[in-house]
């Protein structure tokens, strides 16, 4: 039996070579059985072995599939390109470049994402603190900070 710790309170122990039904995969890997599904009808899990009673049967490759799908979401990266890396290692090519590229886009984005969470921080600091100085019961909102909020007015503290 293997353990593997990635994502806080999520259990990957699973044993190779044992079939597992779609809850026991649930359990294992923290994504509910739909979501699952959803990841089948969407074709980043093949559809699985089905028993003679119609459940679905998952093998230790599908669990690790599933691992990376539940990794790369953690990461915010979108399903297309999840999809696009599971299908070159289903063609026998190595995604790894790939990922690294994606890794690196990903940064950059949250870089510039900061950036501008910062800037709406300060605007909104600065709205709040000219609010405090308005009067709060202008029922009309024409001598107010939702007047200000209103006309989406950029605060110069230039």
């Amino acid at each position: 039996m293997y353990t593997f710790q990635y994502l806080e309170g999520i259990d990957y122990s699973f044993r190779i070579g044992v079939q597992m039904e779609i809850r026991e995969i649930s359990r294992i890997t923290g994504v509910s059985t739909k979501t699952i599904r959803y990841y089948e009808h969407i074709e980043l899990l093949p559809p699985p072995v089905r028993k003679q009673n119609g459940y679905r049967n998952y093998s230790d490759t599908d669990v690790q599939r599933l691992k990376l799908v539940v990794g790369a979401r953690h990461l915010d990266i979108p399903l297309a390109e999840i999809k696009e890396i599971l299908d070159m290692r289903d063609r026998g090519q190595a995604p790894c470049l790939m990922l690294i590229d994606l890794l690196s886009s990903k940064t950059s984005e949250i870089e510039t994402r900061i950036q501008e969470l910062r800037l709406l921080q300060g605007e909104l600091r600065q709205l709040y603190d000219l609010g405090l100085t308005y009067p709060t019961d202008d029922v009309e909102g024409k001598n107010c900070i939702c007047h200000l909020v209103s006309e989406k007015v950029t605060i110069n503290t230039a």
